[in-house]
């Protein structure tokens, strides 16, 4: 299998995410992803959809991200991940990913109305 890419985005963060088979390597702008994002609670949201679907360790895993916050950022990088997942094997992937909400990005809230 050749290098998958997707496009993730959340807010005004931008994760371009490439996914290739390999032993599980996650990299973050040349730097290890537990070097980038510091918080667990991060690290548990960027591996999300690797966790749910059971292939963590099985892709080495490259992202470019732009913009942004961390948590930003960091569930645009899930969203990356989940839409090369895709790529890689839709009827795998595609159901449990969607299940598990990795593939939507929440929807903004609307501002009550004041009559």
């Amino acid at each position: 299998m050749e290098q998958k890419h997707a496009l993730g985005r959340r807010k005004s963060a931008v994760a371009r995410v490439y996914v290739v088979p390999g032993t599980g390597k996650f990299v973050i702008n040349d730097r290890p992803m537990e070097e980038y994002f510091k918080e667990g609670t991060l690290q548990y949201i960027a591996n999300q959809a690797l966790e749910v679907t059971g292939t963590a360790g099985q892709f080495d895993i490259k992202v470019t991200l732009v913009g942004g916050g961390t948590k930003g950022q960091a569930e645009a990088v899930r969203l990356g991940i989940a839409r090369a997942l895709c790529e890689v094997d839709k009827e795998a992937y595609r159901s449990t990913l969607k299940a598990a909400g990795c593939r939507r990005l929440p929807h903004p809230r609307r501002p009550r109305s004041r009559a």
